[in-house]
């Protein structure tokens, strides 16, 4: 840039508002939004998360209203998650397969309410439903055996394809999954189902309260740094996207959010691909306890921080704030 002050003045165009918004590089909107619901039994119910202020778990019932409520708000998709009650799960996970479980009547009851107007999309792995809180099948060592778990990933996600999701999205982290998942797909009359992979997921500190929500976090045996992936490595996410990409993967998706703006950046240059984050439970849950804390506005601080992801070269954005930050953004 060869101009020099004061010929250029880059304050020239923040002088007034209406000049700031025709030079704003970046725009969010709530079509941006992927809304993350957690469900749970019953008729009738409200259950608050207690470590994520605002957030609760709905009964299948509560469900259909939200997503009415995410219609009106222009938020496209909703993303699901079970509390599957402790006497359904077990070592295999078996309760993931049952075409009436938790996730199916909730997806069922969404098409039902909204018909079209609303994309859904499931989570697929085990750790909702399993006794020891791993997202799959554990050999005899303890350890979670990939192909093993990878053939109860491909009939759990068959199971939500057939009750009406629209979008699978493994979260596992196995080996090869995607490529499974797609061609059964493909195989049993699924063809214009999505699959948004969890590709850079990582083995975080973030995940605390969603394991809360989820009812898994007093269940989880050891970790689960065998499968997901080093906070250091950003070369290796990479390597797990453009695996996932090959293995037909529509879509991929960074987890955390804000603190992997990088890896999102990385993916989105390097891949020029559809690219989507998930400000997880421990991001949400720290800004309501800054805003709580009266260290920041709370909607201020909402909307920088999915503005955020948008910059770095997100399509869209999974967050627990999607029906306010909407609500903002609808004026």
């Amino acid at each position: 840039m060869n101009a020099r002050y004061p010929n250029l003045r880059l304050r020239r165009t923040r002088t007034t508002a209406w000049s700031r918004a025709m030079h704003r590089e970046t725009v969010l909107t709530p079509a941006d939004l992927i809304w993350p619901l957690f469900v749970t039994e019953g008729q009738g119910v409200e259950e608050p998360v207690s470590s994520l202020p605002g957030v609760s778990r709905w009964s299948v019932d509560g469900i259909a209203a939200r997503a009415k409520e995410a219609v009106e708000l222009g938020i496209p998709c909703l993303a699901l998650f079970p509390n599957t009650q402790a006497e359904k799960r077990s070592d295999d996970g078996a309760e993931a397969l049952n075409p009436d479980n938790l996730m199916c009547r909730a997806i069922r009851a969404i098409r039902d309410a909204c018909g079209n107007d609303i994309g859904i999309l499931t989570d697929v792995a085990l750790d909702p439903y399993t006794a020891h809180g791993q997202d799959g099948l554990l050999d005899a060592s303890g350890y979670v055996a990939n192909d093993d778990t990878v053939a109860v990933l491909v009939d759990q996600a068959l199971n939500q394809a057939a009750a009406g999701a629209d979008i699978i999205a493994p979260s596992d982290m196995m080996d090869g999954r995607v490529h499974a998942i797609r061609m059964a797909l493909e195989m049993n009359g699924h063809p214009n189902v999505q699959i948004m992979s969890y590709a850079a997921k990582y083995a975080s500190a973030f995940y605390g309260p969603f394991r809360d929500a989820v009812g898994s976090r007093g269940l989880l045996k050891g970790d689960k740094k065998t499968y997901q992936m080093d906070p250091a490595n950003a070369e290796e996410a990479l390597r797990e996207v453009e695996l996932d990409l090959a293995e037909g993967a529509d879509s991929v998706m960074v987890k955390p959010g804000l603190p992997y703006l990088d890896i999102v950046r990385l993916v989105k240059e390097r891949f020029e691909v559809p690219v989507f984050a998930y400000q997880v439970s421990g991001e949400y849950a720290m800004i309501e306890a800054a805003a709580s804390a009266g260290a920041g506005d709370r909607d201020a601080l909402v909307l920088e921080t999915l503005l955020a992801f948008k910059r770095a070269g997100c399509s869209g954005v999974l967050t627990y704030h999607a029906a306010h930050a909407a609500q903002l953004l609808n004026g």
